[in-house]
């Protein structure tokens, strides 16, 4: 039907892949809230996950970037809720996005050695954040941040 936005085969592909997603172990922890105490398919799995397609290097950049953009406060954040391991697992079955993921990881690390001589994960939390501001915020961007930029956007997209 015309004007009705989502077409039909779009809300085949989203339940598509919704169904494979659901056996992915990094989703344990929302098919936890929706499932019975007592039903064993819902069990926290172990607590250490391996990545599909990031070296754990870059599993622990990501990780600590999702953290960042929704981080935990009066709520749990990005970490409590494995965004980390959905951009792992989303990526892993992108193909288009591999490629940008992997040169934005390593963008974001080359800056932060360029401006502070350690890699990012090695920064203080000010550090980190005063690297990311000019990535998030079109104001603050400088002329040479255009592939850091579009990283960014893409890491705040699947993380949101």
């Amino acid at each position: 039907m015309a004007g009705q936005g989502i077409q039909r085969r779009e809300v085949l592909r989203i339940l598509g892949t919704a169904a494979a997603a659901a056996h992915f172990p990094g989703f344990s922890k929302w098919g936890l809230a929706c499932g019975h105490i007592g039903n064993a398919a819902f069990q926290i799995k172990p607590a250490h996950y391996q990545p599909q397609f990031f070296t754990p290097a870059e599993y622990s950049l990501v990780e600590r970037l999702a953290d960042m953009i929704i981080p935990s406060d009066s709520t749990p954040g990005a970490k409590e809720a494995g965004v980390a391991e959905f951009i792992d697992f989303m990526v892993a079955h992108t193909p288009d996005d591999q490629y940008p993921f992997r040169m934005g990881l390593a963008w974001l690390n080359a800056r932060s050695e360029q401006s502070n001589s350690k890699p990012f994960l090695e920064l203080t939390s000010d550090q980190q954040s005063s690297l990311l501001t000019p990535l998030a915020y079109k104001d603050k961007a400088r002329p040479d941040d255009g592939d850091g930029r579009k990283f960014f956007v893409l890491m705040r997209n699947y993380t949101v």
